[in-house]
């Protein structure tokens, strides 16, 4: 005898279309036999449709009510049948009160998209002028499960070990001198895998690209006429969605494959993907900003409002989401899972990450709920979580994130002191001790260890390395705002001249800054991150805030990569020099050494003693540990001098059979990496002025 499942079979016929009460998890759409579930949470609306699109024709097929009795709770859930998956975009109109002064925005003419959308349409191809007279700007669709992943998982890189490279999609490979086929888009970040393993980094942590729109605040610079971009993406659309526009294939809805591949693709090559994640805020601005979902799904539910129905901003950018209310709380949760379980995400950077510990009114919370939940999530519990760890409302927490047990931070202290000392300036040797041993007046007190501390001198927001030793002030002319915008504490040096000079003596001394400043990087301890282009000398002509230009200024110029090889093969042996010493890579504040070195030792020019006044400008520090494998010491030592003359500095005795190997000497502007081809015992060494020389122990070849 054969069954019908009763409970798969439509019920009712509405606008034409066999439906039936749907069921309200998971929210946003997933298939049933023969149909699709949509299912919307609202908790202060008081009517819902479903309105149905072909993305083919754009055309609105449907405006379907959905009745009461399929409402559960605050969900209302529908099945539709006989629907073309391919063709179908979808969005939902919410009636209810229209007060902000209490906090609801509903409007019933609004088409509203998914938040739970796994793919959105309306921006598919990167600065195409979209059509404004068009309702809905933004349309949800239908994602496919049928990647082949064949057998592809996240990597679970130890943290320590790590080596990331930030990079924005479109910049990394949108200009000509790429030669790629498939310029700024994450095709185009495949094609430069190569070149990624050649540099030898593990990790790469991508600029936004959750879908948002370029055109958000979209302006035309007064004085040159070009069209300035919401270039950066930290303003989302949605998150459950790749953007399109970073997607060769984005114009034919093929985003999603094509962000799968480039995942599968880095694995493949033992690289990470790290997210950038903007949690914080949306795209929706303030009172005067656009409804495209929250807003008139449930206002007051989604944003931090003051009691007079005002957008609290501390994100800087007009609202802020009430990300410790429970609701919202299991969207970024449900977010994540899904970025980890069908992208094979390996971790996530968290923008000003310290709003999502405040309550709905503001306050920093002791215990925040979306942190825990986060940190204890079994779905995520092999990610990396790395924390922004301050917001535009004045709340700094580096090394007092909420961290339970998981949480990596941003360290804006070391990138602040590790400026401040290449530059010369007093008073800061006994911050650099701390910097470079992982920071523990930060993290030891709470039991925390090194790799919480994510190392870096620059980042996207702020100078490049090349224009951090090239200008003492921004120049942010291009971005239309009076070179009023970015930060003024940039803690650079133009080394003598502001801009390029053709000065070989300062070209040359430019050079040794970057190769001191990422010496010091990569030898010191917790998680080193580079900037893309930094290893050649990218430049953004002393733009400290390109977020909105779309131009060669922001684009990686690939012609550095020849004219600055020194640079590059400095960087690329350093890197190499990391992955090779595990006694850079110690993760214990409580590791006891070597047999015959401490862990962590700090010198001066003399061994073992360091002149810690504020104008001493020499630094040396010597790591160890046992390799246990073949019972040798693994010793790295490292001499600094930021001072404007030569020092000498005496060498720290090695055991009898043991000898020093010179690995790197900024000092010298021919051969900077002499990759041990000097031997010393006890001797000393002159470090020239600004320089940084780096020996490693070996044993006696006699």
């Amino acid at each position: 005898m054969n069954y019908e499942r009763i409970d798969n079979l439509p019920t009712d016929t509405l606008e034409g279309y066999r439906t039936r009460p749907g069921k309200p998890l998971p929210f946003g759409v997933s298939h049933v036999p023969g149909g699709l579930n949509f299912s919307i949470y609202t908790s202060a609306g008081t009517a819902c449709s479903l309105v149905l699109f072909s993305r083919e024709n754009n055309t609105c097929l449907a405006e379907i009510k959905i009745p009461d009795h399929y409402r559960i709770g605050d969900v209302y859930a529908i099945v539709v049948y006989d629907l073309d998956d391919e063709d179908i975009e979808y969005g939902f109109k919410v009636d209810g009160p229209n007060a902000p002064e209490l906090g609801y925005r509903f409007n019933s003419k609004n088409i509203l998209m998914d938040p739970y959308a796994k793919v959105v349409s309306g921006r598919d191809v990167w600065g195409e002028e979209p059509d404004w007279s068009n309702p809905y700007q933004y349309r949800s669709r239908i994602a496919f499960d049928d990647f082949d992943w064949e057998g592809d998982h996240p990597l679970e890189i130890d943290d320590a070990d790590l080596v990331i490279y930030e990079l924005h999609v479109r910049s990394f490979t949108k200009s000509e001198t790429s030669n790629n086929k498939f310029k700024g888009t994450y095709a185009g970040i495949v094609e430069k895998i190569p070149y990624l393993k050649s540099l030898g980094i593990n990790a790469v942590e991508l600029m936004p690209v959750f879908e948002f729109d370029e055109f958000e605040n979209s302006r035309i610079h007064p004085d040159t006429g070009e069209r300035l971009y919401n270039y950066w993406g930290y303003s989302t659309v949605g998150f459950f969605a790749p953007k399109a526009g970073l997607a060769e294939s984005g114009r034919f809805g093929m985003q999603v494959d094509e962000f799968k591949q480039l995942v599968k693709q880095l694995h493949q090559a033992g690289i990470e993907v790290i997210l950038d994640v903007v949690f914080n805020h949306t795209a929706e601005g303030n009172e005067r900003g656009p409804t495209i979902s929250f807003k008139g799904l449930d206002n007051k539910i989604y944003y931090m409002l003051t009691p007079e129905g005002y957008y609290f901003n501390f994100s800087g950018t007009g609202n802020t989401l009430n990300c410790n209310n429970p609701v919202v709380r299991n969207l970024v949760l449900d977010c994540l899972r899904y970025w980890t379980s069908e992208y094979h995400i390996d971790g996530f950077r968290f923008d000003l990450a310290s709003i999502l510990g405040r309550d709905p009114w503001g306050a920093p919370l002791s215990n925040p709920p979306l942190l825990e939940s986060l940190a204890f999530d079994p779905i995520l519990s092999s990610c990396k979580l790395i924390a922004e760890a301050w917001d535009a409302g004045g709340l700094y927490q580096v090394g007092t994130f909420p961290a339970f047990g998981r949480w990596s931070e941003w360290n804006g202290k070391y990138r602040d002191t590790l400026r401040r000392y290449l530059k010369g300036d007093d008073g800061q040797l006994g911050e650099m001790a701390q910097r470079v041993q992982g920071s523990p007046d930060l993290y030891q007190w709470n039991g925390r260890s090194p790799a919480t501390s994510i190392n870096f001198i620059t980042c996207h927001d702020g100078f490049t390395l090349a224009d951090l030793v090239s200008f003492n002030g921004k120049h942010n002319e291009a971005n239309g705002e009076n070179n009023q915008d970015g930060g003024n504490d940039n803690y650079s040096w133009n080394c003598g001249v502001e801009g390029w000079s053709d000065d070989s003596n300062i070209i040359s001394l430019r050079r040794k800054q970057c190769m001191n400043a990422l010496s010091m990087l990569m030898t010191s301890r917790g998680t080193p991150m580079l900037l893309m282009g930094d290893e050649f000398g990218r430049s953004q002509q002393g733009n400290n805030n390109a977020y909105c230009i779309d131009s060669p200024l922001t684009w990686v110029d690939w012609n550095l990569l020849e004219s600055n090889s020194m640079l590059f093969e400095f960087t690329q042996h350093l890197i190499r020099f990391r992955h090779n010493h595990p006694c850079l890579r110690i993760n214990d504040f409580a590791h006891q050494g070597s047999k015959y070195f401490p862990s962590c030792s700090f010198h001066g020019t003399s061994p073992w003693q360091v002149n810690w006044s504020n104008e001493t400008k020499q630094l040396a520090w010597l790591m160890s540990c046992e390799q246990s494998e073949n019972g040798e010491i693994d010793t790295v030592y490292v001499a600094t001098n930021t001072a404007h003359y030569a020092t000498w500095f005496d060498l720290p005795s090695l055991p009898n059979d043991y000898e020093w190997q010179l690995n790197f000497n900024t000092g010298d502007s021919q051969t900077p990496i002499t990759q041990g081809s000097s031997s010393f015992t006890d001797q000393g060494i002159l470090v020239g002025e600004r320089s940084v020389v780096i020996f490693s122990a070996s044993r006696s070849e006699t």
